[in-house]
């Protein structure tokens, strides 16, 4: 009886092949895709591609301007900001993609059940209701005032502060996705619930998923650099793009290139992030797919 089931259908298009198309029409996305892969090689190989050891001191070199010896200037300690730039983009990438794999596995769970059984539904949506009442950067801010400053610590602040809207998203398909008729027809056959979630409702959640997941991305980085400005990320010790630009804030004004560099990084990685989570968004979904 199980096999009378029906799953979704599936597109009448391959997913590479609409993945092809939509970057074909939105040459931004590509753009974006080849920047954030960019990124992500300098964070792999930032070790090699530093001039020197990013906590390396020289007093008689502080505050020199950009040059053929330092690419991006001194700062007030002569350590090397190109190299401290690099080794920064290891952080924030990797705060980034961890607070969207966490936020997004963490709200999807969550967010399966919470859709699927409305006694659930009714006590954790509160719950998420009051989380999402609370700016992220606050949220975070609050959390990392309970704790030392880490990375690890601030990937779970981080992803406290992600996990509602994720729950939300998640939530809003599977009201949606229960009605349906191979559901309906799942539960007639006496399927059992996890199967039900698991093999009906989760594979048409994924491509929503992949693209807030770029978004929760983007966001998580903005957030890492936020809460290092402030000094509430993390400790001065390790660099970070928030950590180099809080180091050179009283010195914009004699030296603006210490703040320069790593805010174009930053503003470069999370643009390419959200190009390429748009060119997703008009791969995966299959109205604007048809509509191209």
């Amino acid at each position: 009886m199980a096999d009378l089931a029906l799953t979704a259908p599936a597109s009448t298009s391959p997913t590479w092949l609409r993945f092809r198309n939509a970057f074909r029409r939105h040459p931004t996305a590509i753009f974006g895709g080849v920047v954030l892969l960019i990124m992500i090689l300098i964070a792999i190989f930032a070790p090699w591609l530093a001039s020197a050891d990013p906590q390396s001191t020289v007093p008689s070199l502080r505050l020199k301007p950009p040059s053929a010896d330092s690419l991006f200037g001194t700062d007030m300690l002569g350590r090397d900001v190109y190299s401290r730039v690099l080794h920064g983009s290891r952080i924030s990438l990797t705060v980034g993609l961890a607070v969207a794999l966490l936020s997004t596995a963490l709200g999807l769970a969550i967010g399966l059940v919470t859709g699927y059984l409305r006694w659930v539904d009714a006590i954790v949506m509160r719950i998420m209701d009051g989380l999402m009442s609370i700016p992220p950067v606050l949220l975070a801010i609050a959390l990392m005032a309970l704790t030392k400053a880490s990375v690890g610590n601030v990937v779970i602040a981080i992803t406290l502060a992600e996990i509602p809207r994720v729950v939300r998203l998640v939530r809003s398909l599977v009201l949606t996705l229960r009605e349906q008729p191979y559901v309906e027809a799942a539960v007639a056959a006496g399927t059992s619930l996890p199967k039900i979630l698991l093999r009906h409702i989760l594979p048409n959640t994924t491509a929503p998923l992949l693209v807030q997941a770029t978004y929760v991305c983007a966001s998580a980085m903005i957030t890492e650099a936020i809460l290092s400005f402030i000094g509430a990320g993390t400790p001065p010790n390790i660099p970070s793009w928030g950590n180099i630009m809080a180091e050179a804030r009283s010195l914009f004004q004699i030296a603006g290139y210490l703040i320069f560099f790593p805010a174009v990084f930053l503003s470069l990685t999370v643009l390419a992030v959200n190009l390429l989570g748009d060119g997703m968004r008009d791969a995966l979904d299959p109205r604007l797919a048809r509509r191209m």
